[in-house]
């Protein structure tokens, strides 16, 4: 499932002219590698960044620190500040960021499962998918990343009959 959405969402990409980026924290990755399976994924994959430590959300990604103090990493403001410092460090058209608690243990006060997904777009317009996840961490993180894949799809596919419409 995971190959089959990228493939439709870097179709969308090249048909848009567009580029993404995402930043992952939870997911370690799978959401780059799924999106770069596809042949031709750097026709519209622009790069990605691993955010797993607190303050490389800050460095890398510029999530402001007094967000991540007050609310914790596990929010979906943090996710929507990745997204959108994802999409200005790679100059791409969309950031896709995805951040929670895979497990096995609480983190700021989250419970396991706790998952917040956000696609930030042309004119910074933010687009995000709160989840509860239930399963194994493997499980939930195979789970954040197809939800992760199909929110940028539902947005390209939106994005796209506004263009036509």
């Amino acid at each position: 499932m995971k190959g089959s959405a990228a493939a439709q969402i870097l179709s969308l990409l090249v048909r848009q002219g567009a580029t993404v980026s995402v930043a992952e924290s939870l997911t370690g990755g799978l959401i780059g590698a799924a999106l770069t399976d596809p042949m031709g994924a750097s026709a519209a994959f622009r790069g990605g960044v691993i955010a797993y430590a607190t303050e490389l959300k800050i460095k890398l990604l510029g999530v402001p620190a007094d967000l991540l103090e007050r609310e914790g990493a596990v929010h979906a403001d943090v996710a929507a500040a990745m997204a959108k410092g994802v999409r200005d460090l790679a100059e791409a058209d969309y950031g896709l960021a995805v951040t929670g608690v895979a497990g096995p243990d609480t983190q700021d006060g989250k419970p396991v499962g706790t998952v917040h997904a956000a696609v930030c777009g042309p004119r910074a317009r933010v687009w995000h998918r709160d989840l509860m996840l239930t399963g194994s961490r493997e499980h939930i993180r195979d789970a954040t990343a197809k939800e992760a894949l199909e929110l940028l799809r539902g947005v390209l596919e939106a994005n796209l009959g506004e263009q036509s419409g």
